[in-house]
């Protein structure tokens, strides 16, 4: 795991400070040789997976690559970054020189600095020995010459040469909102190093380890190197098994140069003394930042100068630090000087890991915890709140982002997370609570949103760090006592001076859909659009699959604006971009909601219509306008194989309005359409994009939900050509005038373009066929298929192929609106059946189990469990669907490998490896059943 500055550049002059008076010492045995001390120490460092498995503080969940040497080879003790054993839950392992993989499991990561400590245990170990690399921080003195060890750019070992340059470089800076280091000195070498070098040993020519690996310059081939003086005290505290104490005046301090210290007002007898004390020493500590809400606030300021800690004269970070981590608990005097004046104060040293999260809550795939020290910083806010590392579904749908300070829920206010969970545990599912946040780009600022309460699609649980274990255990949250059931609410509508707007508006619903996971090939999750009011007694809503894309999901509809009820997805057309929405009218009180009346007269070219809808705000908007064409729908291949409508011919207006869905309507308010948004893949992007859809398709819909029985079939996209390309294939002249005389507006004949893969038509009708009848009628246009076939379980085709005409008896598919009813969650991997998408567009047969998504950090991301690909064996036994998966893979232990084969979009074959993380990825499966849906633990 890489900390490179992009396009950082080092001072040209700055200057060198030689730090200590050891540093101008050579060191023994100068003429040793550098290939014996590589030899002799390479089977001390380890390549580092990490996966950190849920986004916490700076960091997000993620996978990585890093370095870390032994230490300790008796205790199992390996040092790295603290950016690599992370402040948060992580899985790692190390992988020795001889490719022997031990299991990681965190010790300590400093609350400040960028190092930490992974443990193993010693006895895993088969075949190598590792050697535990002394820890020699005296052996960093400028012009050294050095090498560094490690994973670097993903390689097992590389060996990268240096000289260090500087001893007093300044932290590094990664970046507002990221960890960044302070209060220390860097080294600086003319090393470049990359991903992966994290954690490499900066060793001398006796092997010694004299600098940490922290990071790199991508401008120049300068790497910087954190000093070991306060990570020999840490780890010889770790050794004794003691705590490793860590003081803090929550300050910042900045290493000044004497200059500018006269600048800011030291006084001349000050300087003096200090030199005279510290004559190898070019500057002094200055005051950079003090922490609101501290004990420091209010005593110091910025441009402070510091002189003395206890009566002790202290001008670099690390003996501020001896005295400051010794001194936790307790006060200190500090004596420093303000514009030429001395200043004397006593402040209480505080506790950094009091102030550094080692819990958090998971709700609804959000993740909150305690304000960090380290974001506090880049907020320059107190140390009180409650931080949003991940919004997940729930805080996500309510548009709360990444790194949001809580303040306050319902109105209470949040200092800790103790107050935020137990105002959770008050909610119920599905119940709505506020919250006021602000924001890194705006601290001085606040927002209020309104979130749900998430107990269905995701666990709610507590995580506490155990430094014993590694790991960070977790309970579930208390179940809250059940929501209130919704009472019933009213609302009138406004009145328009547009007579159409006023006869739709009771009509016309605003709708909210939000996708908890991604399935179908679908990664976005919030949606919004129009919805028609089909049958306001029985409550059905019609809409398009741009608004509501799949089953799986919660969807919200607001009438007149003012009141908004919840929604059941009743049904997903599985041809076209359609979708049924049910609500309980009950809950609109006395609203007039009226069902909207239907035209059946379609849409024809020339015809005169208004387009009335409603925008993103609810807005309800009107466009008189007339149908320029009607035209089938062509729309390339999705890249995800998400859904994508075929075989229908739309609409296109004069002048069209792009910045509302809604319906398409006659003189008396009659709905002959939809106006719909269609949504397809050009390139990497994706497009929206409005047509008209004829009513009647609705109609044929409303009759299959209400009678409870399928659609059928015939599992062909069909396309268009002119009667002369029919020629040109040899059809024969009576065709020729059978199709002229079935439809005389348009010369043209259908062709199968593509077959669902593993559907009965598939094994009898060949792409390039032309459709010529079926049951003996001709068929011309797309519809008139559909309309054949849309209540029958076998048709006879007439196709014409290879010169001949050939009549051929193929069973329908059929397809009930039910979509998505199942998936299981399995080492962060998001699974289901294969979908129908993938078989339209791909000719894919539904066979095994198809992985919609991975969640960074986990085994899938890890093992490169890819989305659009299925797996069809594990260890050798055949996973035709889920239940034979979970079958195979249910009982097995924590960090068990399996064998994955796996076949690709166009069922090239894989076989990849994974390892389980049943800690942090358990297995558990959501079904719906008549009651919705319901999550359900496996194991």
């Amino acid at each position: 795991m890489s900390r490179a500055l992009r396009g950082w550049v080092v001072p040209a002059l700055a200057a060198v400070l030689a730090l200590p008076a050891a540093a101008q010492q050579p060191a023994a045995g100068e003429n040793a040789s550098w290939s014996a001390t590589l030899e002799r120490i390479a089977q001390s460092v380890v390549a580092i997976q990490i996966d950190s498995v849920r986004a916490f503080d700076t960091e997000e969940s993620s996978s990585g690559q890093a370095t870390g040497f032994v230490i300790d080879a008796e205790k199992g003790l390996i040092l790295t970054n603290r950016h690599v054993v992370t402040a948060g839950p992580v899985t790692a392992e190390a992988t020795f020189l001889d490719r022997e993989e031990v299991q990681l499991f965190p010790l300590y990561r400093d609350p400040v600095h960028d190092f930490g400590l992974y443990r193993y245990d010693p006895s895993k170990l088969r075949f190598i020995k590792p050697r535990s690399l002394p820890l020699y921080p005296e052996g960093a003195q400028v012009g050294r010459e050095i090498r560094v060890i490690g994973n670097n750019a993903g390689e097992q070992l590389s060996i990268l040469a240096g000289t260090l340059a500087r001893l007093d470089r300044e932290a590094p800076a990664y970046g507002l909102g990221k960890y960044n280091d302070f209060n220390t000195f860097y080294l600086q070498a003319a090393s470049g190093t990359s991903g992966g070098s994290s954690g490499s040993p900066v060793i001398d020519i006796e092997g010694r380890v004299v600098a940490l690996n922290a990071g790199g310059a991508t401008g120049n081939a300068s790497s910087f190197y954190l000093p070991l003086g306060r990570v020999r005290r840490a780890v010889e505290l770790l050794r004794a098994g003691k705590p490793v104490t860590r003081g803090t005046l929550q300050t910042v301090f900045g290493y000044t140069p004497f200059d500018e210290l006269r600048r800011l007002g030291l006084s001349d007898d000050t300087e003096a003394t200090i030199r005279k004390a510290f004559p190898k020493g070019t500057g002094m500590l200055v005051v950079g930042q003090v922490q609101p809400g501290s004990p420091a606030f209010g005593q110091l300021q910025p441009g402070d100068v510091l002189v003395k800690v206890d009566a002790r004269y202290v001008t670099q970070f690390e003996p501020l630090e001896a005295v400051l981590d010794d001194a936790v608990g307790k006060n200190v005097t500090v004596e420093l000087q303000r514009g030429g004046k001395t200043l004397t104060t006593e402040l209480k040293v505080g506790d950094l890991e009091a102030i550094s999260p080692a819990s958090f809550v998971e709700f609804g795939e959000s993740v909150v915890h305690d304000f960090s020290y380290q974001q506090a910083r880049h907020f320059n806010l107190p140390v009180q709140g409650v931080y949003v590392a991940n919004p997940g579904y729930a805080l996500g749908a309510a548009g709360v982002p990444r790194a949001a300070l809580v303040t306050a829920i319902n109105g209470q206010p949040v200092a800790r997370l103790a107050d935020f969970t137990a105002a959770l545990q008050k909610l119920g599912e599905g119940e709505r609570a506020t919250l006021r946040y602000t924001t890194l780009a705006n601290p001085n600022g606040s927002a209020l949103k309104s979130f749900r309460m998430d107990r269905r699609w995701f666990p709610a649980s507590h995580c506490q760090r155990d430094d014993v274990s590694g790991l960070w255990p977790c309970k579930p949250l208390t179940d809250a006592v059940p929501a209130k059931p919704q009472a019933p609410r009213s609302t009138t509508y406004a009145t328009s001076k547009d007579p159409l707007v006023t006869a739709l508006a009771p009509s016309l619903v605003q709708l909210s859909f939000d996708m908890p996971y991604a399935v179908s090939g679908i990664s976005e999750r919030n949606y919004h659009g129009t919805g028609l009011v089909v049958d306001a007694a029985r409550g059905l809503v019609v809409t398009d699959r741009n608004t509501v894309p799949v089953a799986l999901g919660d969807v919200r509809l607001v009438f007149g604006g003012a009141v908004e009820v919840p929604g059941k997805v009743e049904f997903i057309h599985p041809l076209h971009n359609l979708a049924v929405i049910s609500y309980d009218p009950a809950l609109v009180g006395t609203t007039p909601v009226k069902s909207a009346k239907l035209d059946m007269g379609g849409l024809n070219l020339g015809d005169a219509v208004t387009v009335v809808g409603l925008d993103g705000d609810g807005d309800i908007k009107s466009r008189p306008t007339s149908i320029v064409s009607r035209d089938p729908l062509f729309m390339p291949l999705s890249r995800t194989m998400q859904f994508r409508d075929s075989n229908i011919e739309v609409v296109q207006l004069l002048n069209p309005p792009d910045d509302f869905d809604g319906v398409l309507v006659n003189a008396r308010g009659e709905v002959r359409g939809l106006w719909s948004s269609f949504v397809f893949e050009s390139g990497r992007d994706t497009v929206q994009s409005n047509r008209g859809v004829p009513i009647e398709l609705v109609t044929e819909m409303l009759e299959r939900l209400r009678s409870g029985q399928p659609l059928y079939s015939l599992d062909a996209d069909l396309v268009l050509q002119p009667l002369a390309a029919a020629r040109r294939l040899g059809l024969s002249d009576e065709w020729v005038r059978r199709i002229e005389q079935a439809n005389p507006e348009a010369r043209q004949v259908l062709t199968i373009n593509r077959l669902t893969g593993g559907a009965a038509s598939s094994k009898l009708l060949q792409q390039g066929d032309l459709l010529l009848a079926i049951d003996g009628q001709p068929m011309t246009r797309l519809r008139d298929v559909e309309k054949r076939v849309v209540s029958r379980e076998a048709v006879t085709a007439t196709v014409w192929r290879n010169a001949a005409e050939h009549i051929v008896q193929v069973p329908t598919t059929a397809l009930p609106g039910t979509d998505i009813d199942r998936i299981v969650l399995w080492a962060g991997a998001t699974l289901q059946a294969p979908h129908r998408a993938m078989s339209t567009q791909r000719g894919i047969k539904p066979e095994g189990v198809y992985v919609s998504y991975f969640a960074y950090g986990s085994p899938a991301t890890r093992y490169r469990l890819v989305p659009g690909r299925r797996i069809v064996e594990v260890d050798g036994q055949p996973t035709p669907d889920l239940d034979a998966f979970l079958k195979v893979v249910t009982g097995r232990a924590d960090r068990s490998s399996l064998r994955l084969r796996i076949l690709t979009w166009n069922n090239a074959p894989e076989v990849i490896t994974l390892k389980l993380d049943r800690q942090y990825w358990p297995t558990y499966e959501l079904r719906r059943g008549p009651q919705g849906w319901e999550r359900k633990p496996i194991e």
